[in-house]
């Protein structure tokens, strides 16, 4: 049973980072908010226990004096304690405190988002360069509902950007190409995002009908970071997790979270949330699976497990070429032989060719693509159905 709320502690189940090595707790507090400092936090978990790490660090806004409307009514910007540094040089140790804490935590085939404006995206950005952090990516986050600029003084800011980066240039992280293609209508996803920043509903409030926090982020900047560069079970960690978003959407897509706030507040309304979703399972969290990362399927295999036979002929998609299986794997067309990718781009004088789609063979739908053997091949080697040969 949990402990009860007393006049010396109404809130017992927030933990102090700085108790952390006076708690039982196992090496990862999975599903928590730790309240305290990021960087003493981070530094207490195991190294390189963390898949992706999404950062939506203080942007050191340095607002000259209170904005007000057209209609004089008063724009709450971030005015808070956390977003205040005395110098630009102090908020680079921090950035640079807070980066290298995450790198030690980081997996080395992690990755590390981070999101931030004008004030404070380049800077930190500069800092992750000189850990040696990669960048893989930029995103322009293109708001489809900005603020606008009441003073009139300048732009409109209507973009934020977000850094996608890993700890070394040779990483290989987990990018969901497939997924974001198919959630792009079928064509590739580009970097620049245009979405809604957070409004309506989704918008905490207390209880006074003001923001619970100034910056809270749209779970649809976070469904496309989490979905697109981790997987199912893997660990989302935030060192400035505010009122949750990226806890409410890791939970939703069947993935462990870690927050770090300092702010007790922050952390109810962030508790409050994330205890009313129903974590993602099974099915409901499967997407599309990317090809650049299932087995690789030599074509030989095809013949060994009696997909298709030798002296079995192949064609291209209307049935006008075609070519003669060997025992090894390779086709023959006249007095060539070679792979079916060789094969298939000396037939159309191409520099190259992609066999798997390029050959088809009968199957009772008619000429089929022999990618379709690999595919069945493929869900072999994952267990997920008993190898049929075709006809």
């Amino acid at each position: 049973m949990a402990n009860a709320p007393t006049a010396d502690n109404p809130h017992p189940h927030l933990r102090l980072v700085s108790d952390l090595d006076s708690i039982d707790m196992p090496p990862l507090p999975l599903g928590r908010i730790m309240q305290g400092d990021c960087i003493e936090g981070m530094n207490a978990l195991p190294e390189e226990s963390v898949d992706l790490i999404f950062a939506d660090p203080p942007y050191n806004l340095q607002l000259g004096g209170d904005l007000s409307r057209p209609d004089n009514s008063v724009v709450n910007g971030v005015t808070e304690d956390w977003d205040q540094f005395d110098t630009m040089d102090a908020y680079d140790l921090f950035s640079h405190n807070w980066l290298q804490a995450a790198r030690r935590v980081l997996k080395p085939n992690g990755s590390i988002w981070v999101v931030g404006s004008y004030h404070n995206i380049f800077r930190v950005g500069t800092v992750l360069q000189d850990q040696q952090f990669w960048i893989q990516n930029d995103i322009i986050w293109r708001k489809s509902n900005p603020m606008p600029n009441f003073r009139g003084t300048r732009f409109c800011n209507a973009t934020e950007t977000l850094i996608w980066a890993t700890k070394t240039e040779d990483a290989k992280p987990t990018f969901n190409y497939d997924a974001m293609k198919m959630m792009n209508d079928g064509v590739q996803m580009r970097n620049d995002w245009v979405l809604p920043i957070c409004t309506g509903k989704e918008r905490l409030k207390k209880s006074d009908g003001t923001k619970a926090h100034p910056t809270q982020k749209p779970e649809s900047l976070l469904h496309r970071v989490i979905l697109s560069t981790s997987n199912p079970g893997d660990v989302v960690l935030d060192p400035f997790f505010g009122t949750g978003t990226t806890g409410a959407v890791a939970k939703k897509l069947g993935r462990h979270f870690i927050g770090f706030e300092m702010e007790e507040d922050y952390i109810l309304h962030a508790q409050k949330r994330i205890d009313k979703i129903k974590k993602g399972t099974g099915e409901n969290i499967e997407v599309t699976a990317s090809r650049r990362s299932a087995p690789r399927v030599p074509f030989g295999r095809v013949i060994e497990q009696g997909f298709l036979s030798p002296g079995s002929f192949l064609f291209n998609k209307t049935g006008h070429v075609s070519a003669k299986v060997r025992p090894d794997g390779s086709l023959l067309v006249g007095d060539f032989s070679g792979s079916i990718h060789q094969v298939g781009a000396r037939v159309q004088n191409a520099p190259s060719c992609n066999g798997w789609t390029y050959w088809h063979y009968h199957s009772t739908e008619g000429l089929t693509p022999i990618d379709a053997i690999r595919d069945e091949i493929r869900a072999t080697m994952e267990g997920k159905l008993r190898p049929a040969p075709v006809a």
